[in-house]
């Protein structure tokens, strides 16, 4: 009985040795191989997935910072547009009320060259009779802007509204004295320039 089992025995040690000599042709056949086989795949995945989190983290922030830098242009320009609105208000409350009897035409044509509108027709039809009792009485105003915001505003055209202190002086050589008055002026877009459009006195 003891021929059969070492007989056995040495059956079982000879498939052991097939078995592991099969498992290591595989891994050589695998690290022979191009990345396309299991081996190769599994080793590929490794460095190309980080490769391709990085590549995803990078083109992410990208955008992020691209719609963030676009944000803060439109911001910029469209704080730049208001100023622009404001300042024109700011400038034609100026104009109107700083009004010397000595150029009375080239104030008036000041005011005439910033005007568009409603307010362009309008004080052109008065702007002769204006400049008339202004030589006449020999006045001197000056205007000072004291406050100037935006009320509403829209791509081309804004309402702003504008506090001034003037002081009116005349022939009689009375002692200026000033007097507050507050305006709302629309200012409109036209040809990239800004023109006003309409004014408007409020108590």
């Amino acid at each position: 009985m003891t021929a059969p089992v070492e007989a056995d025995a040495e059956a079982v040690t000879e498939a052991d040795d097939d078995i592991g000599e099969a498992e290591d042709a595989v891994d050589a056949a695998e690290d022979d191989a191009g990345p396309g086989t299991p081996g190769k795949r599994k080793r590929w995945s490794a460095v190309r997935d980080p490769m391709v989190l990085g590549l995803i983290v990078v083109v992410a922030l990208s955008a992020l910072f691209g719609w963030i830098g676009f944000q803060s242009y439109q911001s910029r320009q469209a704080q730049n547009e208001n100023d622009q609105f404001v300042q024109a208000a700011r400038q034609a409350a100026l104009n109107l009320t700083t009004i010397d009897w000595r150029h009375a035409d080239d104030d008036v044509k000041r005011i005439m060259d910033s005007a568009a509108g409603e307010f362009h027709d309008d004080f052109a039809q008065r702007s002769s009779p204006f400049v008339e009792v202004v030589k006449q009485a020999q006045s001197v105003s000056v205007g000072t802007v004291t406050e100037a915001a935006l009320e509403s505003y829209s791509a081309t055209e804004a309402q702003a509204l504008v506090a001034v202190s003037v002081k009116v002086s005349s022939a009689t050589g009375s002692e200026p004295v000033p007097r507050a008055w507050r305006m709302r002026i629309s200012v409109q877009k036209v040809d990239d320039q800004m023109k006003v459009s309409r004014v408007e006195f409020v108590p």
